[in-house]
């Protein structure tokens, strides 16, 4: 019986969870209240995209993919980063740069930004340094937000 109850509970947490994705509008932020602007400087989104497909700096492409045709190897272990192009919220990306465990505490993802980066996986050689400079995320934010659907 108890474990009829767990379950019980576990459908109707996955049932409230759904419902609150499906009820927030595309461009509401749900997450890190404190993720602002790490610059005065806008970003620039030419550069983010440069940033997000350099396999030596940004390292995105490593595990995510997105459209880039002109990049051969894209990797499969990350969503797709087209996957919700006109529905993010600025704050949400630079927070999810900034902390992804915040967002899935088993990812595999890095912290990029300063201080230090943290994670899992991180190479020893990146442990405790930044992999991207306040700049570089901000360039990063931009482009990902003008991303067409």
């Amino acid at each position: 019986m108890r474990a009829g109850h767990g379950i019980l509970q576990l459908g109707l947490a996955m049932t409230a969870s759904l419902a609150l994705a499906q009820s927030t509008p595309p461009g509401v932020s749900m997450s890190v209240p404190d993720a602002s602007a790490l610059t005065s400087q806008p970003g620039d989104p030419s550069r983010g995209r440069r940033l997000v497909v350099d396999r030596q700096q940004g390292f995105c492409l490593l595990c995510h993919s997105g459209p880039f045709p002109e990049e051969r190897f894209q990797g499969t272990l990350a969503p797709d980063l087209s996957i919700r192009a006109g529905q993010r919220v600025a704050q949400d990306v630079r927070a999810q740069l900034l902390a992804p465990d915040r967002f899935n505490p088993d990812t595999i993802m890095p912290a990029y930004g300063p201080p230090t980066t943290k994670g899992v996986r991180v190479h020893p050689q990146f442990q405790g340094k930044p992999l991207l400079q306040p700049q570089d995320i901000e360039d990063v934010v931009a482009f990902l937000m003008q991303m067409p659907p």
